[in-house]
């Protein structure tokens, strides 16, 4: 945790306190993801996949027809009719599958909310691709050694000020993350520390009331003890996140972002990855179901039982 008093230099990831004539910060100590210049398979390989060390890899599009080509405008053309699921900021509903969008509308539709000014609404994992095929043809697979499903080529929007949870993939993927149309916030947390970050149990989300813009640390003390990364992507950026890395986005401008995966190439992550896919997001929804917001308030009671328990 870092802690500055009457500061003039305020880094823009930290959190104001004010009295009438006295300020504090209070914030995570942050650590800036490594920012490179286009890899080679080798260096990406060695550098970053088997170390599983997150790196912003710049200029490795720029051949794309879609660095030219992806802006809203196209999208309203190309893609206009197409439903996608929204979702909004509200916590988990017990009336909801996993990953249940909150309303849907066509994107054109959503496309015009984008610009009018900020709104929590964003798209999630959405294959748009599947429904635009043509949009294959501006993109080019990454030879950067990962073996990519080409089956799942998703993409995330998001408005001003939306926000994306914190968590981690429920398959435990390589993610190469590359990001359209204005400037996000990224948040990472190394696996390592997972222990500390109030995990839902049979979930890959931490407590839902945790704000990681403004952590509150005598509530949730653990978060004390971790030390998250961060950077901001703008158009054409690439962020490489690994296996299993918790992540929280802010898009600090309405924008989208595309996500190619591969497995886990840990074993120990593949099996993980596969009991949550097979068993632990069933059980969640049918816990739902059978026992309501119960349910859920449990799962909150056990995650902060679980983790401050490790300060003891």
């Amino acid at each position: 945790m870092a802690f500055y008093c009457n500061s003039k230099s305020i880094p823009s990831w930290c959190t104001l306190n004010y009295t009438p004539n006295f300020f504090c910060i209070m914030a995570f100590e942050y650590i800036e993801i490594e920012r490179v210049e286009k890899l080679t398979k080798k260096e990406f390989i060695e550098n970053y996949y088997k170390p599983q060390k997150p790196v912003v890899i710049t200029n490795q599009i720029e051949d794309w027809p879609a660095f030219t080509k992806w802006d809203f405008d196209f999208l309203r053309e190309f893609a206009g009719d197409k439903i996608v699921p929204l979702y909004d900021n509200r916590k988990t509903d017990h009336t909801k599958k996993v990953n249940e969008p909150d309303f849907t509308m066509t994107m054109a539709e959503y496309i015009d909310i984008l610009e009018k000014g900020p709104t929590h609404l964003r798209i999630f994992l959405y294959n748009l691709m599947k429904d635009v095929p043509s949009m294959k043809d501006d993109m080019k697979w990454p030879d950067l050694g990962l073996r990519l499903l080409k089956s799942l080529p998703l993409v995330f929007f998001g408005g001003q000020n939306a926000k994306v949870f914190m968590h981690y993939d429920i398959d435990f993927p390589n993610i190469l993350h590359f990001h359209f149309a204005g400037e996000k916030q990224c948040v990472l947390v190394d696996p390592k520390e997972t222990k500390y970050m109030y995990r839902l149990p049979y979930s890959w989300i931490c407590n839902e009331d945790i704000d990681f813009d403004n952590p509150d640390f005598e509530k949730f003390p653990a978060l004390k003890m971790v030390k998250p990364y961060i950077t901001n992507l703008k158009h054409g950026e690439m962020l490489y996140m690994p296996e299993g890395w918790w992540h929280y986005m802010k898009y600090l401008t309405p924008g989208f972002s595309l996500s190619l995966r591969s497995l886990a190439g840990r074993p120990s992550n593949l099996l993980k990855g596969l009991a949550n896919v097979t068993f632990n997001r069933y059980y969640d929804n049918w816990m739902r179901k059978r026992k309501g917001q119960a349910w859920l308030d449990y799962k909150d009671q056990v995650a902060i039982k679980r983790t401050n328990a490790l300060l003891k």
